[in-house]
């Protein structure tokens, strides 16, 4: 095939350009007796039609085999840019979706932690309600513990100072009205 193509190619080159070659040979007036006219112009135009079609002939489906397939390949590298896109739009929708439930579970991490340390204040201030309340109370005991024993400090310390064994005749009530007087 190519090779029949070839051959009508140089027959349409050699053809023409042994005619121009036979003319000048001859000179201008041999082809003012053939043709009848000064000039070659319509016989080239001729020519170049002739040209142009076989050139057409040879090159058209190359040519258009070769955008065809160009307008195939644009065609799937659209498709495949228009697939990545809508893959990246559903990642995006994706990522937002995953945004916002990270968000709100934030949202409700942060509840959870402002309960827990309610709770956790709570818990600890009647904690410590209930130490200072012991604490208190054992106050109030060593308070009361040590108020008895200074008073039995005080009723041993005052019995050695106002009674001597020469003393000891001595009736309660006067021990009493003694320890009263003192106390007061």
């Amino acid at each position: 095939m190519m090779r029949k193509q070839f051959l009508l190619l140089l027959a349409a080159l050699a053809v023409p350009a042994a005619l121009l070659l036979a003319g000048e040979a001859e000179g201008a007036s041999h082809y003012e007796a053939i043709a009848g006219r000064s000039t070659d112009f319509v016989p080239r135009v001729f020519n170049f039609l002739i040209f142009a079609a076989l050139v057409y002939y040879l090159v058209a489906d190359p040519i258009r085999n070769f955008f065809k397939e160009r307008r195939e390949k644009i065609a799937e590298q659209l498709s495949e840019i228009e697939r990545r896109l809508q893959e990246a739009k559903e990642a995006k929708k994706s990522a937002e979706k995953a945004l916002a439930e990270s968000e709100k579970k934030a949202q409700e991490i942060l509840e959870d932690g402002k309960k827990e340390a309610e709770l956790l204040v709570q818990r600890y201030r009647e904690l410590g309600e209930r130490e200072l309340a012991a604490l208190e109370a054992q106050y109030e005991e060593r308070m009361e513990t040590e108020e008895r024993r200074m008073v039995r400090e005080s009723i041993v310390a005052l019995l050695d100072e106002n009674i001597s064994v020469d003393d000891i005749p001595l009736t309660a009530s006067q021990v009493v009205d003694t320890l009263a007087k003192k106390v007061a």
